[in-house]
């Protein structure tokens, strides 16, 4: 009992030194390096089958890409149920230290991993002071799709923009203990050149200051975002989701919830969560909805919680709980379908 007690205040301690929940242990075993070796060539193979080298802005390539990771059982199986992303702007910075973005599963393999490209090289280190094996993955960034084809305008920012353009590994922090991905990055301090030629080049569109956007035509951008090219074209329930998704939204600017929210990160938060499209609020609306439910946000400028007045916090949940009814029943048909045997992409669970 004594060295259990004890064991617990070590692990308290370290919790309010803020390390992270996987902070740095003992020594990986013999069996845990073959494990992690075994999931790096299964994630490099998932990543060369999907999406191989092509033209940086090969837009077939690019779908195969999407439709491909999105749908890999064994890579979304690797993931953890939220996976930080997010630059490495410098090596030498912990994850603890690094400020990165909340992801569900779905939105990593959908929206930005496609982005990069992959030939297969990769390699494996243990990193002693996270406790986490690095998986190393050779990449090339696809900087030449149309601008509704990204997540959001990266070049609102010129040194992300800059960075992702110079990408040349993409890095997986796996946890040995549960074997799952914890955190995932991208980098330009590789040790060799992108994996084919990334012409540098300026931003696709002026930055207008609005993460979603008209395009000429009268359609919403980032296409991406909509879900095109993930669900099947014939779901019925994709006019809803943005229908709804709009109204949720609505509130979410109410609730001066876009005041954070948003890729600018104005609240300079270490791990932002991104709710200025529906793709990201699908990633999130789980959480977001209990969040609100419990007074935890929105908060204020010192970071307390500072609980919405009653009239603006029940419209929120109302359309925020019709947002994530449109979407279960988004994804259920996409289920029925596949298991019906139609062509198609899979659900997005």
């Amino acid at each position: 009992m004594a060295a259990s007690w004890t064991r617990g205040l070590a692990w308290l301690a370290l919790w309010f030194a803020g390390l992270p929940a996987w902070a740095a242990g003992s020594e990986p075993s013999t069996q845990q390096w073959a494990q992690a070796r075994a999931a790096a060539a299964e994630i490099a193979g998932a990543f060369t089958r999907h999406c191989p080298v092509a033209g940086t802005g090969d837009q077939p390539a690019f779908e195969q890409c999407r439709r491909g990771l999105f749908g890999d059982a064994a890579l979304r199986d690797s993931l953890d149920a939220i996976v930080l992303w997010g630059r490495q702007r410098d090596p030498a910075l912990s994850l603890q230290a690094s400020s990165l973005t909340q992801f569900a599963p779905d939105v990593l393999t959908g929206l930005y991993m496609p982005l990069f490209m992959f030939d297969g090289q990769h390699s494996v280190r243990y990193v002693a002071s996270e406790g986490l094996f690095q998986l190393r993955f050779a990449t090339a960034f696809r900087n030449r799709l149309a601008p509704g084809q990204f997540p959001y305008p990266f070049w609102h920012d010129a040194e992300k923009w800059a960075m992702y353009q110079g990408a040349n590994e993409v890095l997986l922090w796996w946890e040995p203990m549960r074997g799952r991905v914890k955190a995932a990055q991208f980098t330009v301090h590789g040790t060799q050149p992108p994996v084919t030629v990334v012409k540098r080049m300026p931003a696709p569109t002026d930055f207008s200051g609005q993460w979603m956007w008209m395009d000429a035509q009268g359609r919403t951008q980032p296409k991406a975002t909509l879900f095109d090219g993930l669900y099947r074209a014939d779901n019925p329930y994709l006019g809803q989701l943005e229908g709804s998704y709009k109204r949720l939204a609505l509130r979410l600017r109410q609730g001066e919830c876009d005041s954070c929210h948003v890729p600018s990160n104005p609240g300079k938060s270490k791990r932002l969560v991104l709710l200025q499209t529906p793709a990201h609020a699908a990633g999130e609306i789980g959480r977001l909805l209990k969040a609100v439910r419990e007074d935890r946000m929105p908060r204020d400028e010192t970071g307390i919680a500072n609980p919405l007045d009653a009239a603006t916090k029940k419209a929120l949940l109302e359309d925020g709980e019709a947002f994530a009814s449109v979407l279960d029943a988004a994804r259920r048909w996409e289920t029925q379908a596949r298991m019906a045997g139609a062509a198609g992409t899979p659900d997005l669970r």
